[in-house]
């Protein structure tokens, strides 16, 4: 991505949504050619000269000081994620950002995490990465999240948010309120790459959405970050119906760039009742993973077992031939 067009795009969304009165600013005549604030407005409300600003929504901000990205968060009125967004842009634009452009590896779930979340039994659970990649879950939560599993994607990649929601025709159905989840998840993705510009895996998820969905890329271009830790969403699962389901979201400070979500319903809902059934549900899962496993695993023996008796066949070997995993008997 390129981090002067980044910036350049941001500062300017930023300034065009704020009117001169709730800026407080007095406002003469009634021809306004641009919507929002003008950059000497913005400026004068940020103290530093019009060319100074100027330069800095042209989108250099190498060697900006802290004191004037504070100035332009209270002049732009810029919440606690824009703020945050608004650093990290400026941090990729100095002169460590050449430090972040190494080939960031797939994140790694710890062994303590996956115990963590699968001693949750009541809860679907889930972490994701910044590229909203599901890469581990608990059984509730890869029931929950089963149409994003079972999605296409690319070979070696994990199940994704994102080219689940924008690509997948069962996408819509899954989230009943999908203009909200979706707006949530660009926000999202465009938080991850203003902190991390030079992720490849990112820009080229990005790359794609961008090219085969017009909401996405609409979403895109509006700018929008935010940090997501709690609320409400709604859920259409294809086995249990509806789910209403509280969610707490947890940075894992320890795991950077991974995110746990977890879900719960309130007690004596119908959401509630859909969990215990999904639960259910789950366990069927797994039991038909098991019968398959078994199959699996008779149809290679069975295939030994011909391939074994082919090969004897062939010698014209007329000895005892020994079953697969069977010892010898005694010798006479």
């Amino acid at each position: 991505m390129d981090s002067r067009n980044e910036v350049r795009d941001f500062l300017a969304s930023r300034r065009a949504r704020i009117t001169p009165q709730q800026a407080g600013l007095p406002v003469y005549g009634g021809n306004r050619r641009v919507p929002g604030l003008r950059r000497e407005e913005v400026a004068m409300l940020a103290g530093v000269s019009v060319d100074y600003y100027i330069r800095l929504e042209r989108g250099n901000l190498s060697g900006v000081s802290d004191s004037v990205l504070e100035a332009l968060v209270r002049a732009l009125q810029l919440d606690d994620a824009e703020r945050a967004h608004l650093f990290d842009l400026a941090r990729a634009a100095g002169p460590g950002g050449a430090a972040h452009r190494t080939r960031r590896s797939a994140p790694k779930v710890r062994p303590g995490l996956q115990r963590m979340l699968d001693a949750m039994t009541d809860a679907p659970a889930i972490i994701r990465d910044g590229r909203m990649d599901v890469v581990a879950a608990n059984r509730l939560g890869r029931a929950m999240y089963w149409p994003v599993y079972q999605s296409p994607r690319p070979a070696g990649r994990p199940p994704n948010i994102a080219r689940f929601q924008f690509l997948d025709p069962a996408g819509p159905d899954f989230f009943p309120e999908w203009n909200t989840a979706a707006d949530i998840t660009v926000a999202l993705m465009r938080t991850e790459a203003g902190r991390d510009p030079y992720d490849k895996v990112l820009t080229d998820l990005i790359g794609e959405l961008c090219t085969r969905s017009d909401d996405f890329r609409t979403r895109w271009a509006r700018h929008n970050v935010r940090r997501h830790h709690a609320g409400t969403k709604t859920f259409h699962h294809p086995a249990v119906g509806d789910l209403v389901l509280d969610y707490e979201s947890i940075d894992l400070a320890a795991d950077g760039g991974l995110n746990m979500t977890v879900y719960t319903a309130n007690p004596d809902s119908s959401s509630h009742d859909a969990l215990r059934l999904l639960a259910s549900w789950a366990a069927t899962l797994d039991d038909d993973a098991a019968r398959t496993n078994d199959t699996a695993g008779a149809d290679n023996a069975a295939r030994t077992n011909d391939t074994a008796r082919t090969n004897d066949a062939t010698r014209g070997d007329d000895r005892p031939r020994r079953e697969p995993g069977r010892s010898p008997g005694p010798r006479a």
